[in-house]
Parts: structure tokens; sequence; C-alpha cells
């Protein structure tokens, strides 16, 4: 049954990013000049300059002299002795490029922790994907997340006035980057949120405020639910906890949606945490397998956005929802698995639990909903990191040419970039097994493996799975990521989901 929520708003409280039209009156204490490599002061900026009654050639000069360089995200602060304004702070740009000036906006963020105000100017002419990329990091830069009851650190910039100094209206572009940013935000806000806390259960009281609060239907899986339907995948995989499994629907249709609008169905690793089951993983493994449904929070986070950006297309998302866990009701190797439409699977490890889980949800989109398109995200294997190494790329699997370039061209745009990976028939015959359909695990490559398995339930539809692992945690605050959860994903199909055409040439 669909379900709305009348609790408060899903969504975190943002700093405020605002454009303004000319160069303000009256400034905050902190004015933030950003810098390109190439282009040295905005011309916004000597004016600023000459209002505050500072050099600003001489003052870049004196900071390059001492090894400010413009790339993107150096900053170097400058304190004034007398005035309204306190402080001048410079930023890099680098190139000037929609990557480096989201990478820009991440720094400014984090220099303002704990200031009310930053006047930001930035270079004129800067086209709207780049401002856009630019909002984006300021809001991404904000993240924090702490539990600290003492010192827990300074609040994020309560708000970044923007402005190039001409009259130009620019604030469309700036909140479609605030929406945007969101996604990554609350995709984060999900997957660091400790698993004492977060269960199957609390990922469908998400997405069912995320529903109440952007127009999206719901409907929410029980355990008997998923009993009587035949989904033996999320079932086998939830057994062992004593948090049943859940799996989640969330539904957008567009405005003047007819039968010829393109649809989508996204299907997400809902892992809420992995021990590896009676598979158990070693200690140091299960560290950050709270993180484990990130693949699934980023699903709820890109349905959160998809009305507000306008987005043409419809889209169905789907969150398969367990929590892995050794006990005596585990499942066990050498179990076989029917799952959602009757395909089977022998396990020959419990810690292959991702793909047994989305496998229900491929065939459940596969036979219930019939798209034009499907698309699966998911921390699955840590090979991916091996293949990719960590925090540059993620990897991608598809069956559609024109789907892999689209997915790639919005990683490209969002900042979270993917490799496409190879998908070859001839290693096919390692999940093979005289016991079932196929086996979940192999001794074969882990991350190619797990994509065939995968692709064996997504049908003729064409299809793509993202391995985010590689991009899913970072160690520090760097770019646009702050230390811990990155939220991997949800910029990058919000950001294809409301392109223009994002199924233009598939199928």
């Amino acid at each position: 049954m669909a379900r709305r929520s009348s609790s408060s708003s899903p969504f975190p409280s943002l700093p405020g990013v605002a454009w303004q039209p000319g160069l303000p009156v009256h400034g905050s204490p902190t004015w933030v000049i950003v810098v390109g490599d190439d282009s040295g002061l905005p011309a916004a900026a000597k004016e600023a300059g000459e209002r505050l009654g500072v050099d600003l050639d001489r003052l870049l000069e004196v900071q390059q002299e001492t090894g400010f360089s413009a790339s993107a995200g150096a900053v170097a602060a400058y304190p004034l002795l007398a005035g309204e304004v306190t402080e001048i702070v410079l930023v890099g740009a680098g190139d000037g490029s929609p990557k480096d000036l989201r990478h820009a906006g991440a720094a400014i963020a984090r220099f303002g922790r704990g200031k009310d105000e930053l006047t930001t100017v930035v270079a004129e002419g800067i086209d709207d994907a780049a401002l856009q990329a630019f909002a984006e990091g300021v809001v991404l830069g904000s993240f924090s997340y702490t539990l600290k009851t003492v010192d827990p650190g300074k609040p994020a910039v309560g708000k970044v006035t923007l402005t190039d100094g001409t009259a130009d209206a620019r604030q469309p572009a700036v909140d479609r980057g605030i929406v945007v940013g969101r996604t990554g935000w609350l995709a984060r806000q999900l997957a660091i949120t400790p698993s004492n806390e977060k269960d199957p259960a609390w990922m469908a009281a998400r997405a069912t405020e995320v529903a109440a609060a952007t127009g999206l239907e719901v409907t929410v899986w029980d355990e008997k639910q998923l009993a009587e339907e035949g989904f033996g995948g999320i079932l086998a995989v939830g057994q062992g906890s004593t948090r049943p499994p859940r799996f989640i629907r969330l539904d957008y249709v567009p405005a003047g949606a007819t039968k010829k609008t393109p649809y989508v169905v996204l299907v997400g690793k809902g892992i809420t945490y992995d021990t590896g089951g009676l598979s158990l993983k070693p200690r140091e493994g299960m560290v950050s397998m709270k993180r484990d449904m990130t693949g699934g929070g980023s699903v709820i986070a890109t349905m959160s956005a998809l009305r507000e950006l306008g987005a043409n297309v419809r889209v169905t998302g789907l969150v398969c929802s367990a929590e892995n866990m050794p006990s005596g009701s585990s499942y066990r190797p050498d179990d076989v698995i029917r799952h959602y439409g009757g395909r089977t699977t022998e396990v020959k490890n419990t810690d292959a639990e991702g793909r047994l889980v989305m496998a229900d949800g491929l065939a459940y989109a596969v036979k219930e909903l019939k798209p034009d398109v499907l698309v699966d995200v998911a921390t699955l294997t840590g090979a991916i990191k091996v293949s990719l190494g960590a925090m540059l790329y993620g990897g991608m699997f598809a069956t559609d040419d024109a789907l892999a370039d689209n997915l790639a061209d919005a990683g490209r745009i969002s900042g979270e970039e993917v490799w496409r990976m190879p998908l070859p028939p001839e290693y096919e015959d390692l999940i093979a097994t005289p016991i079932a359909d196929s086996v979940n695990s192999s001794k074969g490559p882990g991350s190619i493996t797990a994509a065939l398995f995968l692709k064996a339930f997504a049908g003729d539809i064409p299809w793509a799975h993202l391995d985010l692992s590689s991009i899913a945690e970072s160690p520090a605050d760097r770019f646009e990521y702050s230390v811990g959860a990155t939220g991997a994903g949800a910029r990058l199909l919000t950001t294809w989901l409301a392109g223009e055409q994002p199924t233009a040439g598939i199928g």
C-alpha cells in the first residue's frame, strides 16, 4: 500500500546560496575573491577592492609570492585592521571549469564554517553550468555529521552571496546547483548514519518522508508481503537479523506525462549493515559497512530532486534493503535461493549478498514494470577498487552503448565519474553450476562476474550497473567530499535524469 508521512522535512538545513546582481552596497565582514589560474582578478574584484580601500592586485601578488597558486580549492586569508570588512579571502578556481569551480565552492564552504555570511566575487562571464557547479560545491562542502555532545565543531556557513558585479539575474543556475548538491548531502546523511539507528524499516521511513515532501508515491513491502510475493533474495539475506528486510518503491511521474514519456527504473542496494553473514568478514572488513546501503540511499536522494528539477521522464526507484547478520536463522553457503520471478541461485558466499537482493529488484522491474531503461547502483565489490583505485572513478557495466555514453557524460558533469568495464560472455562459465541457474560468487574476476550475475536478471531491457565501491568513501576532506561516506551516485543519477534527453539513443 502507498503510504505518506506527516513528519518534518527530510532535507537538511543547508546554507543559503544567493545571487546578487551588482556589487552589494554593504557586504559581509568577509569578502571572498575567486581567482583563476590565468585570468587573475575578476573585474568586479577590482571595483570591490577600490570600495574596500584594498589594493587587491598587490595582495594577490604577495600571496602568490608566498605560494598561493590559484589552483582549484586553494585558500589564502588576509585580515584587515579597519572598516566594516575585516577579512579578504582569495580562493583558487583553477581553469574555471565546472569541476574546478565545484572544488572552489567546497573550499569556500569549509573556510566559512562558523561564519554568518560570505560575500563572494566570481569572474564575469562564467556560464550557467559552472555557476551551478559552484553552488553545488558550496552545499557539498558544508556537509558535516557528528553525534558529539562536547565541542561538536563549527556549524556550516549561514549564507554565501555570489556576484560578478553585473546586473545579470543568475539565481536559477544557483538554485539548480543547490538542489543537485542537496541530493549528494542527503545520500551522505543516509550513508553515514550509524547502523544502530539505521535498519531496513528506518530506510523505508526516510523514503516515505521524502515522498511526502516531494509529491512521490511510495510503497513498502514488509517481510510478510515479501514472502507472499516470492522475493527470495531479499528474504534470504535478511533472515539472520532480528530487524527484518524491506522492499521500497518510489514513483515519479512528470506533469503532462503520456504513454510515450520515457520510463526509467533505478534499483539500489540497501544493505544497512553487512557482517558478511556466516561467511563472516574480518573485523577490519566490517568497518564502514554502515554505508553498504549507499546505492539505495542515492536512489532515494535522486528521487527527491526530480520534481523540483522538472525531469521529463517517468522514474521508479526501487530499494532492496536488508541487514546481513550471522545467527542460527542465517542463510548458508550451499543454500539455493528462488528469486522473484523464479530464477534460482546457489549460494557460495553469504558475503556476496548485495547481488542477491538486487536480483529481486531487477526481476521485479522486468516482470511488473517493463521500463525502457534499467539502471542499478550499489557498493557491490571490493574488486572494483583494485581495478580503478579509490576516489576518482566508479565502475560502470552496460548492455547499451548510448546508455553507457549518457551515464558517462552525466558523471563528468556531476563530478561523479564512471569508467566503463567489460562484460565478456566468456566469463559466464565462472558463475555456472549444475545445481541452480547461477552461483552468487566465483573464483573469477569479482566485479565482472558480479555484473554478469545481475545482467541475467535484466532481460532484454537496456541496462547499466554502477559499482561505486571505489568512490563511496573519502579518507579526508578533499575536493567536494567530506571525510567519510560520499553518497556516491546521487548527483550522477540526478544529473542524468534531469538532463534534456536522458534516454536519447538508447535501445
